[in-house]
């Protein structure tokens, strides 16, 4: 039996988010912004992302940039392989591109097949939408939800992303709208 409530959820040291869709799987991944890490940008680049992804990152000369670029593309593709239900390593990240066009739409593709290579990526499709968001100045949030009404009449429906700032028993408060929340594409 399919159940209709689909969730998804992802933590960072000080933050949890929890997205919530009806009849429709969803993603969703949470990073730091300034998230360290101790190899270079562009070594982890080559080592899970595609080669258009790489080539894209070493276009961009300043370093802070290139980092928060880096974070942009992983959270999104983390939130893509968590919708999909497989996670880091069931779709790994080389085999599907991910880019930001330059009219606020974030397009996905299937990366060409490498050679000997026995994952044929039939699980990877291009019916997505997703929602990249800034919170607070210091994180980076991508939401990915199946989009069954591509190709359809009736186009696609604007994704509703609620954000919600939530201390148990304390404050429970609608942030959409404010500047804690900045909705990038």
């Amino acid at each position: 039996m399919e159940w209709p409530l689909h969730f998804n959820i992802s933590h960072t040291s000080s933050l949890i988010a929890c997205g919530i869709a009806m009849d429709a799987p969803i993603g969703i991944d949470v990073e730091e912004k300034k998230r360290k890490t101790t190899k270079s940008i562009l070594s982890l680049a080559r080592r899970y992302f595609t080669t258009s992804e790489v080539d894209s990152l070493a276009k961009i000369a300043d370093s802070d940039a290139q980092q928060k670029e880096f974070i942009k593309l992983w959270t999104l593709k983390e939130a893509y392989v968590k919708a999909l239900g497989r996670g880091f390593s069931g779709a790994p990240f080389n085999r599907f591109s991910i880019q930001l066009k330059t009219n606020s739409r974030i397009q996905i593709t299937k990366a060409p097949k490498v050679c000997n290579d026995s994952d044929s990526g039939d699980y990877l499709s291009e019916n997505w939408r997703f929602a990249l968001t800034e919170l607070n100045s210091s994180y980076y949030m991508a939401v990915c939800i199946e989009d069954n009404s591509r190709g359809s009449e009736n186009g696609s429906v604007p994704l509703g992303l609620k954000v919600w700032k939530t201390v148990p028993f304390i404050e429970d408060t609608l942030v959409s709208g404010t500047d804690a929340v900045k909705l990038i594409t």
